[in-house]
């Protein structure tokens, strides 16, 4: 079969060309990398690639016997950087990459392409050539309804998944499940527990398993290791059939150092600051973006707009947005440069996060985009870009995940000395659009799992981690959680093995699952829980001052015509009865919900009856009741009439 090279063919336009050069296109996925295509009656692939300081680029595959100098690109007249080029029988999966013949002596090298829509499984490295466009959508009901879903008013609950760690084929040697087979099991189990989305842990192409994906080589292709791009986008679909949203964890932050990425790429420091103190991430040994350079933003927003576009992805959650903004992130003195005024924001950084949320909110007006920030940064999710917000829809909430693990590590004895841990969230908690995550981050490097973060005995431990969840759904915002603790896994994530799906046939875990499963429920059934996430008036405090009885009591409000929840949370580990509440109107209340409910193999100390108000004034409010607060429990309750 001929392979012959033609360079009288192009997928670029003038206008295409301009864009790229100012930064601001959004789909160089049609343009860049490898396209398979039919020229003068001939098939074969046309491959493009930006390498401006390379002297020669070549292409070498299975189909030259990988040789590095047969089939060389040409460099557009354009002033584009680019090189491209139509080889005739090029075709689906065949392996290549290319060969950079740099002016830098001896950096000469071969490099995996950067906008290649599959890969080789790793530890092999090289792209393959593949057609993205054949898959038959069926999705369109989900689509057209993705809006009400994805929106401040509904109630969303996100499952964080490493796809190749939540379930196994042990029987097969520990196999990974394929993006098929993950599919079916992973839909059920959602509907099972009533989460509204599932959050997958980078899927993007990445060499090294420890790195949990979050070390990128290919930002335009899913990993290989569990099947085919078209085995992926059946996941999407099987989860939209079944209500689900796809949000994927998407690193623009840095990237792999390995040879075939993109460090290096032509030979200069082309996608990274070429200054180490700029451009070299001290604490994650990775490369960071140049922000500056019009053509990485290009390619950046380029990648989270084919994920949207070709996957039909939901939401997007950006991964270490507070690395990004501060030039002195994980820095000592005199490691790091200032900007222009001689501050630490970097302001690169900052034009291209407000230029991503603008571009893909424009095309996309129905996806999330949600932010993983650590900092006070301003107006992350609050404002629109042109009032100087950075234009995200969501800020994950990591103050209130770091107050309240602190919190509930405490002994109950010492808790009425740290009660502004679990009530400090509260005075900030509609600054931004919130997220409220318990991620795969805080059970790791030797933090613990959640059940084992908990103090006392065994039966301390899963009634603090019930309460725990309880306080989580009754709290403004938006929930996550990262797999396993909804069976309280004691033992921490491990990537290269299944979730201890086991511990599910002992009641205590069964108890944890139960629980989520109701609260999930809960959370969705009942609007006053929901609704008003994201709004001011969807909270009123009872009384946060209980600090002795290391109590505190509020009530989530949905719109006028909803019925209000009496939240109560009781950390102490002493049962209060005839406890004093005062109430959002009179009436007959019942207990929806009490964490040491005996289906949750909790206490059994419970409110069984309804309990109507008396007309006493107490916490400021005209009617009140008494109930009964079991130990280490939340309840909420609900006005019957």
């Amino acid at each position: 079969m001929s392979h012959a090279i033609h360079y009288d063919v192009s997928r670029f336009t003038e206008l295409d060309i301009y864009l790229f050069k100012e930064g601001t296109h959004a789909k160089l996925y049609d343009h860049l990398g490898a396209h398979l295509m039919e020229r003068e009656g001939q098939k074969g692939t046309y491959f493009a690639v930006w390498a401006p300081h390379a002297r020669g680029v070549y292409v070498r595959g299975d189909f030259n016997d990988y040789h590095d100098r047969s089939h060389k690109l040409q460099l557009r007249a354009d002033g584009s950087g680019i090189w491209d080029g139509f080889i005739e029988g090029v075709d689906q999966g065949t392996t290549y990459k290319y060969h950079i013949d740099s002016e830098e002596e001896n950096a000469n090298a071969d490099k995996a392409d950067p906008y290649a829509f599959y890969a080789e499984v790793a530890p092999s490295s090289a792209s393959r050539v593949w057609d993205i466009n054949k898959y038959e959508w069926n999705d369109q009901p989900w689509m057209r309804s993705r809006r009400k879903k994805n929106s401040h008013k509904a109630p969303i609950s996100i499952y964080e998944v490493h796809l190749g760690s939540w379930q196994r084929k042990v029987e097969e040697g520990n196999r990974v499940l394929t993006y098929r087979e993950a599919a079916t099991a992973l839909a059920s189990y959602l509907n099972e527990m009533h989460f509204t989305h599932v959050e997958l842990m980078p899927i993007t192409e990445f060499p090294f398993e420890g790195s949990w994906g979050y070390q990128v080589t290919g930002y335009f292709a899913p990993t290989s290791r569990y099947g085919t791009p078209q085995d992926f986008m059946h996941f999407v679909d099987i989860m939209h059939a079944h209500g689900i949203g796809v949000i994927l964890d998407w690193v623009p932050s840095h990237f792999v150092t390995d040879g075939h990425g993109l460090m290096n790429f032509d030979g200069t420091c082309l996608y990274e600051h070429e200054d180490p103190r700029k451009g070299y991430h001290p604490e994650w040994k990775s490369a960071i973006f140049n922000y500056d350079r019009n053509e990485v933003r290009a390619f950046l927003i380029s990648s989270a707009m084919f994920w949207l576009e070709k996957y039909h992805i939901d939401g997007i959650r950006v991964d270490a947005v507070a690395s990004m903004l501060y030039l002195d992130y994980a820095r000592e003195e005199g490691e790091w440069i200032p900007n222009e005024d001689g501050g630490n924001e970097n302001r690169g950084a900052v034009k291209f996060l407000k230029q991503l949320n603008s571009s893909v909110y424009a095309a996309f007006d129905d996806i999330m985009m949600i932010a993983e920030e650590s900092t006070n940064y301003p107006m992350v999710s609050r404002s629109p870009v042109s009032e100087g917000g950075l234009g995200f829809g969501y800020k994950w909430n990591m103050g209130w995940m770091h107050d309240i693990l602190k919190y509930m590590k405490f002994d109950p004895i010492h808790r009425q000395h740290h009660h502004q841990h679990l009530t400090f969230s509260f005075v900030y908690m509609y600054n931004e659009n919130y997220v409220l995550p318990l991620s795969h981050d805080e059970v790791v490097h030797m933090k613990g799992s959640l059940i084992n973060k908990m103090p006392g005995d065994n039966n301390q431990k899963f009634a603090n981690l019930r309460a725990l969840y309880g306080f989580m759904i009754a709290h403004p915002g938006k929930k996550l959680l990262f797999m396993g603790g909804e069976i309280a896994q004691f033992a921490e994530w491990n990537y290269e093995q299944s979730l201890d799906w086991h511990l599910l046939e002992y009641p205590p875990h069964k108890g944890v699952h139960n629980l989520l499963k109701t609260l999930n429920k809960l959370y969705q059934d009942e609007p006053s829980l929901h609704k008003n996430d994201v709004e001011a008036e969807g909270f009123e405090w009872i009384d946060e001052n209980d600090y002795e009885a290391n109590v505190i009591s509020f009530i989530r409000r949905g719109s006028k015509r909803d019925k209000p929840i009496v939240v109560i949370c009781n950390f102490s580990d002493k049962i209060h009865r005839d406890y004093p509440i005062g109430l959002p109107s009179k009436g007959t209340y019942e207990e929806i919900f009490n964490s040491q409910s005996a289906e949750f193999d909790g206490w059994n100390i419970t409110n069984d009856a309804p309990m109507k108000s008396r007309a006493r004034v107490h916490h400021g409010r005209k009617n009140m009741l008494h109930v009964t607060l079991p130990p280490l429990a939340v309840i909420y309750l609900k006005k019957m009439s």
